[in-house]
Formats: C-alpha cells, structure tokens, sequence
C-alpha cells in the first residue's frame, strides 16, 4: 500500500524543516511520542538506527533506520513495527521565500498478522488519514511556534 500527503505551511523552508527535524518537538504534533533512543550510527545520518516510543491509546515502538537525509530537500526513513514495515520519505519545496509545501510519501510493504492485513485491506484510507492527521498537526504547531 502505497500513498502520498501534503500541506503548505506559511513559513520558509528553513524554519520548517528545523523543527520538523527537531525531536524536542517531536511531542507536539505527533500523539503519543513519549522518546526516542538512538541505537546505533550517528543521529540523522544513513544506517542510523533508534526507538521510537509512542504512548497513547495503544503502546507502540518503532525501529527507525534512516536510510537516506539530505535535508532540506528529502529524508527517507524504514519503520518497522511487529504488525508492519514501511517506507517514509519526506519532502520539502519552498513555494517562495516564506511559504513551503511539505510532502509525504509512505510504502507499507509487509503487514504481520490477521487483523492488521484485514484492516489494510478494508480500511486503506485509516492510515493515510493519521499521516495527515500528523501533517496537520504539524502545520499547526510549527505556524504557531514561530508567532510566539
């Protein structure tokens, strides 16, 4: 499964891609995040290896390899979770000096488990809608945060 998200957010791409990047913001706009714990390689850079851990409504970790950063432009992330795998890679286009548009593009290529193939299968739409959903929210903080 396959999908793509995007959104323009009224900042320039510098400032957005800071604090995107920027794991002391992590919590802000993506519900749950609790941390995350390098485990190998230097932070950022490709074959780095960390936990993520979200704690919300469900309890969840995440093996993050970073497969490619060349940021501003493109970050490229493997996420494996004991349900699923996928790909994430995110990019970043400066509309003009004060406006950028941030797109994500996200490949599930292995889903572990009865339940979780069928909810791919029957509700495909679920899982782009918490990639906006992070989207959005991050559109929200990040305009924000730059107002105060």
């Amino acid at each position: 499964m396959k999908y793509t998200c995007t959104i323009d957010i009224n900042l320039p791409i510098t400032k957005v891609v800071a604090l995107w990047n920027d794991e002391a913001y992590f919590k802000e706009w993506q519900d749950g995040f609790e941390r995350i714990e390098l485990i190998s390689g230097t932070p950022d850079t490709k074959g780095a290896k960390s936990k993520i851990f979200f704690n919300g409504k469900h309890k969840m970790e995440l093996l993050e390899t970073i497969i490619s950063n060349d940021l501003p432009n493109e970050k490229v992330g493997l996420y494996e979770h004991i349900h699923m795998t996928n790909t994430q890679t995110s990019r970043f286009i400066a509309i003009d000096e004060h406006k950028t548009q941030y797109i994500s593009e996200v490949e599930y290529t292995k889903f572990n488990g009865f339940m979780i193939k069928l909810m791919a299968k029957l509700f495909p739409g679920k899982f782009k809608q918490q990639s906006q959903k992070w989207m959005n929210q991050f559109k929200d903080f990040a305009e924000n945060y730059t107002l105060k």
